[in-house]
């Protein structure tokens, strides 16, 4: 069979989460209403952050970040899906599909850094309160953000820069709703063998790497609330992380979940309905998380909207 290499390849086919034409227009309504409920609510936190003066602090500064990395991390991927739904077409160019594991690998990646950075926020709020705002001063909470977007950005370069070694032969169908690039390297007919290579280590080093610090910082939290005398210190402490670990369990649970069960089944498809979980459902759900058990913003959020023009 004759090899196309990558300046040959001019389009991949996303087949989607369903092929089933009856299930399209429902399709195309539950993830355009998902879609929007993902921008208004992170769209509100940032502004809510920004606006009031009492939220500016390190934990809603990296709050704003991750919000603003969600309206990111979904927007690569659903408006394509919603466009290719409403025109009855499932192709993605060449550029467009790179294009998309760039910003697909970016902003899953700088969600997991943010993650670990507000980990450590609450690490140093706990266990360190006497110097927190020594610690986290201005400086280290910028260098800190920027820092996780350079390096996601640059593995992002870094990915991308392998997959467009891949060469492709005539199956250029993509069980998936968004390019990914796993996906790729299953559909490459050249050696994908330093593309595997590099796609583990990535994933041991940037998602393990977070993982870790996450799981060591609350490890460090729980010992430091079980050595409380006061069964009030104890609630308002395990408080001011319940919602950050409410995320983290739900983001890495869905996360884990896809893959280990990929590695099981075959089933891309049933892959690909999965992963909805962690790129979708989860940048929805977390304004919800934060907002729901947090007075401050909540009270900023209402402040918002009562604001006369």
């Amino acid at each position: 069979m004759e090899l196309q290499n990558d300046t040959q390849v001019s389009k991949f086919i996303l087949l989607g989460l369903s092929q089933d034409p009856l299930w399209q227009p429902f399709l195309f309504g539950l993830f355009l209403f998902m879609y929007l409920v993902t921008l208004l609510g992170n769209l509100l936190i940032i502004v809510a952050t920004i606006t009031d003066s009492h939220l500016h602090t390190p934990m809603y500064f990296f709050l704003s970040n991750l919000s603003f990395a969600d309206i990111c991390f979904t927007s690569t991927s659903i408006p394509k899906m919603l466009v290719n739904i409403q025109m009855q077409s499932k192709m993605i160019t060449y550029e467009g599909c790179i294009t998309q594991i760039y910003f697909f690998i970016s902003f899953g990646v700088l969600d997991n850094f943010l993650l670990a950075v507000m980990a450590y926020d609450r690490y140093v709020a706990i266990c360190h309160p006497l110097h927190y705002t020594v610690i986290m001063n201005h400086r280290l909470c910028g260098l800190l953000v920027l820092g996780s977007w350079v390096t996601t950005a640059l593995n992002s370069l870094l990915q991308c820069s392998m997959a467009l070694r891949l060469a492709f032969c005539t199956d250029l169908e993509i069980p998936h709703f968004v390019c990914e690039y796993n996906q790729l390297v299953l559909l490459a007919c050249n050696d994908t063998f330093p593309n595997v290579i590099e796609m583990y280590f990535a994933a041991v080093l940037l998602a393990g790497g977070p993982l870790a610090g996450i799981l060591y910082s609350y490890s460090k939290i729980v010992s430091s609330i079980r050595a409380m005398s006061s069964s009030q210190g104890k609630y308002k402490a395990f408080s001011t992380c319940a919602s950050h670990l409410s995320v983290v369990s739900l983001f890495y649970c869905t996360l884990l979940g896809v893959y280990l069960s990929s590695s099981v089944t075959q089933n891309s498809q049933l892959a690909a309905r999965v992963s909805v979980m962690y790129s979708v459902v989860t940048p929805m759900l977390n304004p919800f998380i934060y907002s729901l058990r947090n007075k401050d913003l909540m009270g900023a959020l209402r402040k918002l909207f009562r604001r006369k023009p």
